[in-house]
């Protein structure tokens, strides 16, 4: 998990490197670099292409576009450590949304946890002069939408492969956005182009360690070290892009991190 979650983070910053790229063409690049792994394995493990549930998984890989795009656009007005921070706020949507969609219930103690999440992200919006209203509702477009995410996958179950659902969603992506950058299309210098197609190498490793990671350990334990991408991204972009963290801003993300892996914890355990 911790390998998954340094992954996804150094992702995260080689986007916010990228900004004078526009969204469409990092999300096409991003696309590019995890199908390099799909389409071979699919096609390796005579796995059926287009899957069984076809529907559901379109469905699927649209939402996860708006989520991905969302985000990535969100970087270009937020801290990417405030970003990555809210953007956690998913499996609370996630948690909401399943009990109108799949008849889930959530307990008491687990709504406290989300009140105190979000008392963390009021606090971030209170007290960070980076912060600004557009940025915000970008970052939770990204959110809601990742938790519907989260959702959907639940309703797929285990009868479609995770490659092809992986493999549905970058496809998406490839496809959307190649065409919404053909218009503002910039010719990448050499360093770029590996930075470019390292995107979604780096978003495949942090798929593929994740699943391990669940396949291998009990999810109480190694669910909260998801949030070492929260720590290791304030870290960098401190120092690589020198941006500031105010103590209230901190404060406020640790209450999000600290509320949510409580929340993970005792969901977990029952």
């Amino acid at each position: 998990m911790i390998i998954s979650a340094l992954a996804f983070a150094l992702m995260n910053l080689f986007v916010k490197y990228l900004e004078g790229f526009s969204v469409y063409q990092i999300v096409f690049f991003r696309a590019i670099g995890t199908l390099a792994f799909t389409i071979p394995l699919i096609l390796k493990q005579k796995i059926p292409f287009l899957g069984t549930q076809k529907k559901l998984l379109l469905i699927r890989a649209v939402v996860g576009v708006i989520s991905l795009t969302s985000f990535f656009l969100s970087l270009n007005h937020l801290a990417v450590g405030t970003a990555v921070s809210l953007r956690y706020t998913a499996p609370i949507f996630a948690a909401i949304l399943a009990v109108f969609l799949l008849k889930e219930k959530i307990k008491p103690l687990q709504w406290i946890l989300f009140l105190i999440a979000f008392s963390g992200v009021l606090i971030i919006k209170g007290f960070g002069e980076q912060i600004n209203t557009l940025g915000l509702v970008l970052i939770f477009v990204s959110a809601i939408s990742n938790g519907l995410v989260f959702v959907l996958i639940r309703k797929i179950g285990k009868q479609d492969s995770p490659l092809v659902i992986i493999n549905y969603f970058m496809l998406t992506a490839l496809i959307f956005g190649g065409l919404m950058s053909i218009s503002n299309w910039k010719t990448p210098s050499q360093i770029e182009w590996l930075i470019l197609l390292s995107l979604g190498v780096f978003g495949y490793v942090g798929q593929l360690y994740m699943t391990k990671a669940f396949q291998t350990g009990k999810t109480s334990i190694v669910a909260p070290f998801k949030y070492v991408e929260v720590i290791f991204t304030i870290a960098v972009s401190t120092f690589w892009f020198l941006e500031n963290y105010s103590l209230m801003v901190l404060l406020g993300i640790a209450i999000i991190v600290i509320a949510l892996i409580s929340n993970t914890l005792y969901a977990s355990k029952k």
